[in-house]
């Protein structure tokens, strides 16, 4: 049943899922940055899918479904599969899509016969391990929350630490190499990072929809801005608002799961990221090419109206839009250009359908037009001497 909004801070259940799902959007909005900067946006869904058989064998190893068990067996499980992947790209002519998309279907295929067999067992309603497939928030407990908390704060401070050596990794290894740092070791670091971002999610958002939580916080944080810094900073915030407002939508509407929720959120940030973000967003690209248009109609018909003044000798001499036509834009295009020109004093409209350009409308394209002329000089004697070679021809 859904809660009323008064009660929702004294809620329990609320309270651990969103503080669960915040501590994964923060994690995995931190470390996807990295995966997304170095275009490995696929390695959340290979070592998330990749997880799945070390649950699997961490139960039946211990029989115990304590989360911290189950989790060292995903993280263990994760950096196999991730050094899996980097074993075959170095060794092997496979690229790396290939070998992510390899190592996901491999290990999940074999999570699921092990989550099929462990099915089978007397003991099987007491595995719950169903919830680290599809993700299950409403389970966490506070135990579970301070795992997830201890996973986080490693990864924040791996983050922090090795800030500088990162930042080479991501932009320049080759330099990186040259300076003398350990790019082999670094990589395996920030790889595990993300291993452990994925895994602190499991439980939350479950392995088929942990990988959007790793890459669409940073997508949607690219879109803001270049720096790096900044762009941790938005993705991590991203990720705690998605998580913060999956829980509570969740909470407020009967039956509907936390996991796909926050997903459905942080999907809806990147949406509007790609739309409004300023630089890079469609509507600010397309109101800029408008724009842009816009300032080159009204260039063009500004140096029409100056060539038709310098024609008729006057700025008086009003000249209709029919003769501003022949430059195949429609009339109302033309109208609403003339409008524009004319709230900035370069164009005056005399009678209903006869415009003038202004003396300041003459010093804005008289750089333009000189410059035409001289174009025109210059390319009159080459003219007139090919006329000359070609008549002297035979």
């Amino acid at each position: 049943m859904a809660l009323a909004l008064p009660d929702l801070a004294l809620d329990y259940t609320l309270r651990t899922v969103a503080l669960g799902a915040m501590l994964l959007g923060l994690s995995s909005g931190v470390v996807g940055t990295y995966a997304v900067l170095r275009r490995e946006s696929l390695l959340g869904d290979a070592m998330s899918h990749a997880a799945l058989p070390g649950i699997a064998l961490a139960f039946l190893l211990t029989r115990s479904k304590e989360s911290a068990l189950l989790l060292a067996g995903a993280v263990a499980a994760g950096w196999l599969g991730a050094l899996l992947v980097s074993a075959i790209t170095r060794t092997t002519r496979v690229k790396l899509d290939s070998a992510l998309g390899l190592i996901l279907s491999v290990f999940f295929g074999f999570g699921l016969v092990l989550l099929t067999f462990i099915q089978k067992q007397p003991d099987a309603s007491q595995a719950g391990l169903d919830r680290f497939l599809f993700g299950q928030a409403a389970s966490l407990l506070r135990r579970d929350v301070q795992v997830m908390a201890a996973g986080t704060v490693a990864v924040l401070l791996a983050v922090l630490l090795l800030w500088k050596e990162f930042k080479l990794l991501v932009f320049d290894p080759d330099f990186a190499r040259v300076l003398g740092l350990r790019v082999r070791l670094l990589e395996v670091i920030l790889t595990s990072m993300i291993v452990l971002a994925i895994v602190v999610g499991l439980q939350t958002v479950g392995v088929v929809l942990m990988s959007a939580m790793v890459v669409a916080p940073a997508a949607a944080a690219r879109q803001w801005t270049d720096r790096l810094g900044l762009m941790v900073l938005l993705s991590a915030l991203f990720g705690v608002v998605a998580g913060m407002s999956g829980a509570l939508l969740s909470s407020l509407t009967p039956r509907l799961p936390t996991g796909p929720t926050i997903v459905l959120v942080v999907s809806g940030l990147v949406l509007v990221s790609l739309l409004f973000a300023p630089n890079r967003g469609l509507v600010w690209n397309w109101a800029r090419e408008r724009a842009r248009r816009d300032q080159v109609r009204a260039e063009g018909i500004l140096r029409q109206l100056a060539a038709l003044a310098e024609h008729h000798g006057s700025l008086e001499h009003g000249h209709p839009i029919a003769v501003l036509r022949a430059s195949g834009w429609s009339p109302e295009q033309i109208e609403h250009v003339l409008h524009d020109l004319e709230s900035a004093g370069y164009v005056r409209q005399v009678s209903a359908d006869r415009w003038v350009i202004t003396a300041e409308g003459m010093a804005r394209v008289r750089p333009a037009v000189e410059a035409g002329k001289a174009g025109n000089e210059l390319a009159r004697p080459a003219a007139r001497g090919t006329e000359v070679t070609g008549e002297g021809q035979p």
